[in-house]
Formats: structure tokens, sequence, C-alpha cells
């Protein structure tokens, strides 16, 4: 057994109870194919979240000072996260981000880049839009609605597919596909929301 599979079965032992996770949604997740679930991000927990409630082994992209440090960069290597720089264009992470979808696996996006505290959901940076339009990927809207409290339920919710074709034919820019992931996100956060 790898690293990551250990690493999801403790958090899923761990997090379900102590959030009361509740997923919305996993059926829309496609088993097999290149994937990329795109979700809100609201705490430093989220990659293990979005990692425990689907069925798929997923890739993250990690902010690169991560890795800096040789423990807490060896261990997320080795629990398929790899390093992107910030506020710039990073050619490498791109590139390796397309190579792990056209081996038809599936990668976790954060589009906003970084933590939303106040829980509303801000806007994308260009990177998701890259890969979706660069890609062949579906791409899952994923909403995580917490905050994440003790014993307080959090909900995880993924949305349909979406449609992607009519963006790649008009080669649309990066960020206006990103602004339209966001936007089903923050959708799915606003319905769901209500539901409780």
């Amino acid at each position: 057994m790898n690293l990551y599979k250990i690493g999801k079965a403790i958090c899923t032992i761990i997090f379900y109870p102590l959030y009361r996770i509740k997923v919305v949604g996993k059926e829309n997740i496609p088993k097999e194919g290149p994937v990329i679930i795109c979700s809100n991000h609201i705490s430093n927990i989220d990659p293990p979240v979005v990692g425990i409630t689907n069925q798929r082994n997923l890739y993250f992209l990690a902010k690169e000072e991560l890795f800096k440090n040789k423990v807490i960069g060896g261990i997320l290597k080795r629990v398929q996260a790899f390093p992107i720089k910030r506020g710039m264009r990073d050619r490498n992470a791109l590139r390796k981000g397309l190579d792990i979808l056209k081996q038809n696996h599936a990668l976790g996006l954060f589009p906003e880049g970084s933590r939303q505290k106040s829980g509303d959901i801000g806007k994308g940076l260009a990177g998701a839009g890259f890969f979706a339009l660069r890609s062949n990927a579906a791409i899952v809207p994923c909403a995580i609605i917490g905050p994440y409290r003790k014993f307080k339920p959090l909900k995880v919710v993924y949305g349909e597919p979406l449609d992607m074709q009519s963006y790649r034919d008009e080669k649309a820019s990066a960020q206006v596909v990103t602004d339209y992931i966001m936007e089903e996100i923050r959708q799915l956060h606003k319905i769901h929301s209500k539901e409780g």
C-alpha cells in the first residue's frame, strides 16, 4: 500500500466523524479518464477532504514554498502533490499537470489559489482554465460548505461535469473559462448552503 492510500485511509477515519462530512453528487465524478476537480478553498484541510470524498486518486498542485522543507516536501511528493510557483506562469507545473491528465489521471485544483477564510468564493486564477482548454478532461465543480468546526456538519458537493466544448471550439481565454468554472462552484455553494 502506498503512502497516498495510507494517508487517505487515515484521513477518512479522522475527518469523517470529526467534521461530520456529508458528500453530495459523488456519482458525478467519472470513474475513468482524465478529470479535473475544481473546488473553492477555505482551509488547509481542503485537499485531504476533497481527496477522501471521491473515488479517484487525485494529484494536487501545492505552493512551491511547502516543498522547501525536506520532510514536508518529501511527504507531499509521495501523496501525489507537485509544486507550483505562485504569482507567475510556471511552465513546468503546467506541463506536469497536462501530462497527468494525458495519462487519464485526476487533478485536484483550487482555482482561487489561496484560502478564502471568510467562506466567500473569490476570483479564480487562469490556471484552471488553461488545464480545461488544453486537455480533454472532464471538469467537475466542487463546493466545500463549511466552516470547519469539530463535530459540526461539513458538506462537500460535486456538480455535474461542465460542458467545455464550446469554449474549446471558440478558443476562449483561460481566464474566461476559469470565471465560468468559479460561477458554477458559486452556484453549487449557494444552492446547497440553503438546503442545510
